[in-house]
C-alpha cells in the first residue's frame, strides 16, 4: 500500500512539472512551432536538454509575427534570443553562444551572440526575409565560435575550457525589458 501510494506521489510530481528533462542529443524530423505568447519572455517548448556539441545546426523560419514595435522606441534595438547553448558546463549569462533576432529599420536582422566570463558581445550576421527557411550553424572552433546564415559566416570569441560547447540548450526568448508585444512564432528543425 506504501509503495502504490509512493509511485502515485511521484507519478503526480512528474506529471506536474512544467519542463521535460531530455538528455541525448536527438535531431527533429519535423519543424517545431516556437511560440513567445504576448506579455511573455520565455516560449513554449523549452524542455531542459542537456548538450555536448561541436556544432548546433539548424533551420528557421519566421513569419510575419516577427514584425513588432516596442512600446520603448529604445528597446526596438534590443537582441531576441534565438536558439543556442550554453558553454564551459555553466550558466548562460556566464558562457554561452546563440543565434539572436530583431525587427528594426524595417528588417527583420539575425546576430551572433556571446557571453564570455559574464561580458556580452553580439555582431549583426545576417538581414533575413521573412517566411525563408535558414540553415543556421554556431560551431565550437577553440578559442571562437563560427557562426553560420546560409552561406554567410563570422567569427566571435570563445573562452570557455571545453572542447565542445558543454552545458544547455537555449531556445527563443523575447526581449531584454519589454515582453512580447504580441504572440510571435517561430518555427525550427534541428539538423544534428
Amino acid at each position: 500500500m506504501k509503495f502504490t501510494i509512493f509511485l502515485l506521489a511521484v507519478s503526480l510530481f512528474w506529471i506536474g512539472c512544467n519542463k521535460r528533462v531530455e538528455l541525448v542529443n536527438n535531431p527533429s524530423t519535423e519543424f517545431i512551432q516556437y511560440l513567445i505568447r504576448q506579455g511573455q519572455h520565455y516560449c513554449d517548448n523549452n524542455s531542459f536538454r542537456k548538450v555536448s556539441v561541436s556544432e548546433m545546426k539548424f533551420i528557421v523560419r519566421f513569419d510575419s509575427t516577427a514584425i513588432y514595435q516596442t512600446i520603448s522606441a529604445e528597446n526596438q534595438y534590443d537582441i531576441n534570443k534565438l536558439f543556442g547553448f550554453s558553454d564551459n558546463n555553466k550558466d548562460h549569462h556566464s558562457f554561452s553562444a546563440r543565434f539572436g533576432w530583431r525587427w528594426s529599420d524595417g528588417e527583420l536582422r539575425l546576430f551572433a551572440y556571446v557571453y564570455n566570463a559574464g561580458v556580452t558581445e553580439s555582431k549583426e550576421v545576417s538581414i533575413v526575409e521573412i517566411g525563408e527557411d535558414l540553415v543556421c550553424s554556431i560551431s565550437v572552433e577553440g578559442d571562437s565560435y563560427l557562426f553560420s546564415v546560409g552561406d554567410i559566416s563570422l567569427t566571435m570569441p570563445r573562452s570557455s575550457q571545453t572542447e565542445k560547447g558543454e552545458g544547455y540548450q537555449l531556445y527563443p526568448y523575447f526581449g531584454g525589458d519589454e515582453t512580447a508585444p504580441h504572440d510571435i512564432s517561430i518555427m525550427m528543425k534541428q539538423l544534428n
